[in-house]
């Protein structure tokens, strides 16, 4: 093995170049037209061109991948994830054109990738499975019988592919034919295959998978596990290892099933299990040793943690992108194992000799707002604490962003991951905690400030987070973050405004300003002054400001003092929207002093519906006269390999369709249009 193709993009690609590059192999990066200038493609010896955007028409073309290998020399492939990592026809057709495929055999991808036939397999094995319905009838009338026989509420899930894609909660008969349109239509974009499968919903579980590896010569051992509970939309936000939940004698037994599916669907390389481990009553404890205690005495809680009631949710034939934890706290390079098995080597450690230390976590640093509403943009400013990439280390950072880089929608919208090593779960809490407080990205929403309130909400310190968690609590979190931006933007904002060194800015009269942070806004008098500017009126402030280059100025005020960063959209001398960070808050707001006092923006509100981000529409629910109410769904919208749906906020009258299916929108565009009248004349019940 000399040169190795990553049919990927992004920190993944980047990763697997890091590894390749310390083991004296040379590599291959693909791109799309939107990726031609991105890190991967400048680090890796060679590169080739796909051609296009979107993933069809680029990292998910076999015969493109195909044609770059071969026109630059490449004698190994590796998938990285998603994409197509999980195929196994690309698969069979990288080892047809005499290709060494770095992941497992295709026979195995098709016996464990495709959710309802591992859970035919594992059962057969042994491995604990939910009861439920994968057969081949995927009618709507069979669904709902079986759904009725196992009892509501039900999972609804894509039989291939994976990261929370074509999932759905069902809790009642009367969500199922909707939740298995919605289930098919997402499963077909992602994957190409819109066959699903039900099984018992565990409404109090956390999610646990243990990384496993299989050699070519029949070894096969499992690294432990990683804690996935805190998620949204069924996609994971934050890891850790160990599970603050598991004890010595679930993870050996965990561990002992995972490794039997593995050698039963004669897997190679690197692979994950995924249970669900069922139980609110799991209880967090931290000792000296790898893993939780197990609760003492004869409560039915501990009862239930020595019981440890865990259940198959599927195998992932491919690395995950949490596989830096597990790195973290074996001290192992997941990918170089990934190589060496690839190319007939045994594994290097046996089950004996794998060993554990200290706790990692990783966040997963998302260009998205806290209302997990994905947005694409361009990056003005990125600044990172140093950090280790792609090794073993206290701190880590996988990333593919720099400042410039620009954020399209046609992939996902992870950013980069952070991890950190410590020798305890309190360690690494804080460690995490402070260097995303040291982050900086400016120029678009990212979620940094609501993973911040994740990671120190006393429910995730004390590790009693679930699945259920953000469902649960995600308004008391963002609540918290909003007033933490709303105290940033009073003490800041006008620092934000008057501490860049711009000259024309000194005036010997106060200004007035009028400046606007989410729905608020707030009127200020403003004059310049020698050190900084003074503020007006019954509270009086003097403001002391210092231009540090780069966008970042230095303020104090009362004799407390602070650095602010900020950028300006656009990217003009004058620009009326910001966004800026002051240590862990980082916040959006307008400089609306020259609009009218009373604009029409609201009035507007009401009777459109725009597009919130760049995107596809997939689906329109809404049709010309169509009386809507408020929050029900009226366009559907593809964006970063998610469906988003689009509801006025107000009952309303579809009075003009402006889009159609399959059309591109940008954001802003108005979708809709409504005539709000109407609706509230016929239903003057229905929410304003």
């Amino acid at each position: 093995m000399n040169r190795i193709l990553i049919a990927n993009r992004g920190e993944i690609a980047r990763r697997v170049i890091a590894t390749a590059r310390r083991m004296g192999i040379e590599t291959v990066a693909v791109y799309s037209d939107a990726d031609a200038d991105s890190l991967h493609v400048r680090e890796a010896t060679a590169s080739y061109a796909l051609g296009g955007n979107t993933p069809a028409e680029t990292y998910l073309r076999v015969d493109k991948l195909l044609a770059a290998a071969h026109a630059t020399g490449a004698d190994a492939v590796h998938p990285g994830y998603g994409f197509l990592s999980e195929d196994a026809g690309f698969a069979q057709a990288v080892i047809d054109a005499g290709l060494t495929w770095i992941g497992p055999p295709p026979e195995a991808t098709r016996a464990l990738g495709n959710k309802a036939h591992a859970k035919i397999l594992a059962a057969r094995h042994h491995v604990p499975c939910l009861p439920g319905y994968n057969g081949d009838d995927q009618s709507s009338e069979r669904f709902a019988a079986e759904a009725e026989k196992v009892g509501y509420p039900v999972m609804v899930k894509a039989v291939a592919g994976g990261g929370g894609r074509g999932m759905r909660l069902v809790m009642n008969a009367g969500e199922l034919r909707a939740a298995l349109e919605s289930a098919r239509s997402e499963a077909l974009s992602g994957f190409g295959n819109g066959d699903l499968l039900i099984e018992r919903a565990v409404m109090t579980p956390r999610h646990v998978e243990i990384q496993v590896f299989a050699d070519q010569h029949g070894h096969a051992v499992h690294l432990g596990e990683r804690d996935c509970s805190v998620q949204r939309r069924h996609q994971k936000l934050i890891e850790e290892t160990p599970s603050p939940a598991v004890t010595p004698e679930l993870r050996e037994r965990m561990g002992a099933c995972a490794v039997a599916l593995t050698l039963a669907a004669g897997y190679v390389g690197a692979g994950t299990v995924e249970f669900l481990l069922e139980g609110s009553e799991f209880l967090s404890a931290a000792g000296p040793s790898r893993g939780a205690r197990a609760p003492s005495g004869g409560s039915a809680a501990g009862e239930a943690a020595k019981r440890g009631d865990f259940f198959l949710m599927e195998m992932n034939t491919r690395l995950q992108v949490e596989h830096t934890i597990t790195e973290g706290c074996t001290g192992l390079d997941l990918v170089e194992w990934q190589i060496r098995v690839a190319r007939g080597e045994p594994l290097p450690l046996t089950q004996e000799q794998i060993q554990f230390h200290g706790h990692a976590i990783e966040v997963r640093l998302c260009a998205e707002d806290e209302n997990y509403v994905p947005h694409a943009g361009r990056i003005r400013h990125f600044a990172a604490p140093a950090a280790t990439h792609f090794q073993s280390a206290a701190l880590r950072f996988d990333g593919f962003i720099e400042s410039g880089t620009d954020i399209t929608p046609y992939y996902d919208a992870l950013l980069g991951k952070l991890i950190v090593h410590q020798p305890t779960r309190a360690e690494a809490i804080a460690a995490m905690l402070t260097t995303l407080a040291q982050v900086e990205v400016l120029g678009l929403p990212t979620n940094r400030g609501f993973l911040m309130e994740c990671l120190d909400d006393a429910r995730f310190r004390n590790g009693d987070a679930l699945i259920s968690f953000l469902d649960q609590h995600a308004d008391e979190l963002r609540d918290r973050l909003h007033q933490k931006e709303r105290t940033a933007h009073q003490r800041y904002a006008l620092a934000v405004l008057y501490g860049r060194g711009t000259s024309a800015l000194a005036c010997a009269f106060a200004v007035p300003l009028r400046l606007r942070h989410r729905d608020e806004t707030a009127t200020f008098a403003v004059k310049v002054v020698a050190d900084g500017i003074e503020v007006a009126g019954d509270n009086a402030r003097h403001i002391r400001l210092a231009p540090l280059g780069d966008g970042a100025v230095r303020c104090s005020e009362g004799g407390v003092g602070a650095q602010i960063r900020a950028v300006g959209i656009p990217a003009t001398d004058v620009p009326r929207r910001w966004h800026a960070q002051a240590g862990d808050v980082d916040w959006w707001f307008d400089d609306i002093s020259f609009e009218p006092t009373a604009d029409a923006s609201n009035a507007q509100a009401a009777t459109e519906l725009k597009a919130p981000f760049n995107g596809r529409v997939v689906r329109i629910a809404a049709e010309t006269g169509q009386k809507l109410r408020a929050g029900e769904s009226a366009v559907v919208i593809e964006s970063m390999k998610l469906e988003h749906n689009l509801a006025p906020r107000a009952a309303a009258t579809v009075a003009e369709v402006l889009v159609a299916e399959g059309q591109q929108v940008t954001p802003g565009q108005v979708l809709l249009r409504f005539d709000v009248s109407t609706a509230r004349a016929d239903a003057p019940g229905d929410p304003a």
